[in-house]
């Protein structure tokens, strides 16, 4: 009945396998004469999601998530990921052949001053290193004695003989009805900002900026509507698109044509050597250029200026257009959800059903949409044990039967042409213990209080995060994760530079979108989390002294009832409850089945509080 056709439940090599990749590996390593070489989660322009041909992280270590960084000395090999990772990867990796280490707190620049001597090598590849990142592994190796290295030719590449060829997804023009802006208001803008920090010229090395810029999406990688290219552009003068002119259509040639010049990636180096001759100053993005940028520009007499891409703010504030398109999209993604919560809680209970089942399902309730594109990254559906790994990903080895008394926890996106959407859904099976409940109650309360704020002008994510903890602190638990991210328009789910977390230090303006999603895990027994995506909107306040911000919730659908403990929360969190259940319903119903109807009748019906 079911089937997913934008996932797959494979499981990544292992084993034999990965103890004779990682042999070859320090084989090649010590032919290039050094002692040790970084291999990080990521390609030349840092994306989050990376083509097959980019997954060297993945194919050396066996570990799929979407952060973090591989060590490899003659002696020692250590796999650094974050909190969201630490179960995955003890799952994933040989821990025999890797130890697992933190790659926040202490960051692996630590692990290293442990574990190089005097006279060590550590290689790197600048292609997959921005500059700072470069520059923390040199001060790590000063410190040790040794010398960081810049290779020609990655060890990784140069043993992994059956690496995929590069991607080649066609173009698309994302049309004005979703743009909402022309490519040369766009380039108007960048301009101006351009002339505001004094930059000659900027190098757009984020294809999202790159996308965003020129009202073009592609299919390059996986569950983001991504052309890889790079764009140049110039103070004055005609913009360059450095992009594989095999993915281009006529039209879409013709459309780039009317705004830029359209050169072959390998053009890139060579244009930026030109220019910098002239001594011209050249913005890169601190965040996502690769360190052999920054190279070649003061190579050839340029001064590479690193600092914050402009166009990735440009880009979170939505305009109007993108904005009307997200409520649509929202609605839609609403009723999809709405006809699979029905589905799980009228076939859940017998226990046949997998994780496995429920991804599909899902898939498919927005595949009859009409409308999806992809999913915007791969289903979390963790059911029990398995909903306390934050970023779970089944597979058909893990894959893990749904059974009464579980916590299933769906964390799941659509990729849909006026918008991008990101939802968590954490559902009882079944009868939830008081344990499930009060913790999941607590969560929800964090998720009301962020929904909720009312905040001036300027605040950021960083003093907003605490909110969705306090409930969570006041039993001494916490969750090792931010409480929200960007998200882009019908491009990245997770998109920057804005956030709700301990690290957000950009201000939040009206028109972004982000998610509210904090959650609790007990390791070996269950997971929690409840998000929805919010736009940033202004919250007019009578006799407000500044200009107040708050959030509206875009995304519609029913949180488990059956999970919260109506008698531990105030009256108006129980007023923000029936509200947001009362909206679900009058926008929600219409588009759904008559079964789907009666279900979500039960679902949304008004809680009563003990007061």
């Amino acid at each position: 009945m079911f089937e997913a056709q934008f996932q797959t439940f494979e499981e990544a090599a292992g084993g034999i396998a990965l103890s004779a990749r990682l042999a070859a590996f320090r084989e090649d390593m010590l032919r290039q004469t050094l002692t040790g070489f970084v291999i990080p989660r990521a390609d030349s322009q840092q994306n989050e999601y990376v083509p097959p041909s980019e997954e060297r992280l993945a194919w050396l270590t066996g570990f799929t998530g979407s952060a973090g960084l591989a060590i490899v000395l003659t002696r020692q090999a250590a796999l650094f990921v974050d909190g969201r990772y630490t179960l995955q990867a003890a799952q994933q990796v040989d821990t025999a052949a890797w130890s697992v280490e933190s790659l926040i707190d202490p960051p692996p620049e630590s692990w290293l001053a442990k574990h190089l001597v005097s006279g060590d090598r550590l290689g790197f590849d600048p292609w997959l290193h921005t500059s700072a990142a470069a520059e923390r592994l040199a001060r790590a190796c000063e410190k040790a004695g040794a010398e960081l290295v810049a290779v020609e030719r990655n060890p990784v590449d140069a043993i992994w003989t059956e690496r995929p060829a590069p991607p080649l997804g066609p173009v698309t023009i994302h049309g004005p009805q979703f743009a909402g802006e022309s490519e040369a208001d766009k380039l108007a803008r960048i301009r101006t900002e351009t002339i505001k920090l004094g930059l000659d010229a900027l190098v757009l090395s984020d294809s999202h900026a790159v996308a965003w810029t020129f009202n073009i999406r592609g299919a390059d990688v996986a569950h983001t509507p991504l052309p890889l290219s790079y764009a140049l552009l110039p103070r004055d003068g005609r913009p360059t698109v450095f992009i594989d002119d095999r993915k281009l259509s006529d039209a879409v040639r013709q459309r780039i044509e009317a705004s830029a010049i359209i050169m072959e990636p390998e053009a890139l180096l060579p244009a930026l050597t030109m220019l910098a001759e002239s001594g011209a100053t050249i913005g890169l993005d601190a965040a996502t250029a690769a360190d052999e940028l920054s190279r070649v520009i003061g190579a050839a007499g340029g001064k590479p200026r690193r600092g914050a891409d402009p166009v990735a703010l440009l880009k979170a504030v939505k305009n109007p257009t993108e904005i009307a398109g997200a409520r649509i999209a929202h609605r839609r993604d609403g009723a999809a959800l709405a006809r699979f919560l029905a589905w799980i809680d009228r076939e859940a209970p017998g226990g046949i059903l997998t994780e496995i089942d429920a991804v599909e399902a899902l898939e498919t309730f927005r595949r009859e949409t009409g409308a999806l594109k992809d999913v915007s990254f791969p289903t979390i559906a963790g059911t029990g044990p398995n909903g306390a790994i934050v970023h779970y990903r089944v597979t058909r080895k893990t894959n893990r039967r749904i059974a009464p008394g579980d916590l299933l926890l769906m964390d799941s996106g659509a990729q849909y042409e006026d918008g991008t959407t990101d939802v968590t859904r954490t559902i009882a099976i079944g009868e939830p213990t008081g344990e499930m409940r009060d913790r999941f109650t607590r969560v929800l309360r964090g998720h009301i209080a962020i929904a909720r704020a009312a905040f001036p002008d300027g605040t950021t994510g960083a003093q907003l995060d605490t909110l969705a903890r306090q409930f969570l602190w006041h039993a001494g638990i916490d969750f090792d994760h931010g409480t929200g991210h960007g998200v882009g328009s019908y491009l990245s789910v997770h998109e920057g530079p804005a956030r709700i977390s301990k690290l957000g230090t950009t201000p939040l303006k009206r028109g972004m979108i982000l998610s509210n999603e904090p959650g609790y895990y007990k390791a070996g027994a269950y997971g929690i989390r409840i998000e929805n995506l919010v736009l940033v909107i202004e919250d007019k306040i009578d006799g407000a002294e500044k200009p107040m911000n708050g959030f509206e919730t875009l995304t519609l659908a029913p949180i488990d009832r059956r999970l919260i403990n109506a008698d531990k929360i105030s009256k108006r969190e129980l007023t923000w409850i029936n509200d947001y259940h009362a909206r679900v319903h009058r926008e929600i119903r219409p588009l759904v089945d008559e079964a789907t109807k009666v279900w979500l009748d039960a679902a949304t019906a008004p809680l009563q509080g003990s007061a």
